[in-house]
């Protein structure tokens, strides 16, 4: 028995034929879209630790940069502090040597002098570590405050990706469903 297909039958196969490679297409490229936009959120990700791992390296070499000046300071402080001492042991050996009359009464006030120098000095220097110590927790705190809010505005970001993905799906289906 010989099978005949009528014309009509014939195109509206074809047709079907059609639409089905048609929707294989648009379903290839909206997966090779989504493809593409992972990528992306991929790159972005990498970027952004990039970032962060060069900022880290750059306070830590701040942090050093501070530590070698207090280093210095110290350094400087107790040279001068032995050249002080130098000058008085000097002072006092010429002294005897001369002989001076009233002679004690001079070094102590001189003394006394050198003291509240010295104390001055020193209450500055307090003043200054503490400066720097509160500017450096002010630091601390303030990058604190930006990797949460990072890290915040990257889960807000994941969510609508999320929920954008759900969405896309949903009316894919429901796309698919109608034809």
């Amino acid at each position: 028995a010989i099978c005949l297909v009528t014309p009509r039958q014939t195109s509206s196969h074809w047709s079907e034929q059609r639409d089905s490679k048609e929707k294989e297409k648009k379903k290839k490229m909206k997966e090779k879209e989504k493809e593409k936009e992972k990528q992306k959120e991929k790159e972005k990700e990498k970027e952004e630790e990039e970032e962060e791992k060069r900022k880290k390296k750059k306070e830590k070499e701040k942090e050093k940069e501070k530590e070698k000046e207090k280093k210095e300071k110290k350094v400087k402080k107790e040279e001068e502090g032995e050249e002080e001492g130098r000058r008085r042991k000097k002072k006092k050996v010429k002294k005897e040597e001369e002989g001076e009359e009233g002679g004690g009464e001079e070094e102590e006030k001189e003394e006394e002098e050198e003291k509240e120098e010295k104390g001055e000095e020193e209450e500055e220097e307090e003043e200054e570590e503490k400066e720097e110590e509160e500017e450096e927790e002010g630091e601390q705190e303030q990058e604190e405050q930006e990797e949460e809010q990072q890290e915040k505005e990257q889960q807000v970001k994941e969510q609508q990706e999320e929920e954008e993905e759900e969405e896309q799906e949903e009316q894919e289906q429901q796309e698919e469903q109608q034809e």
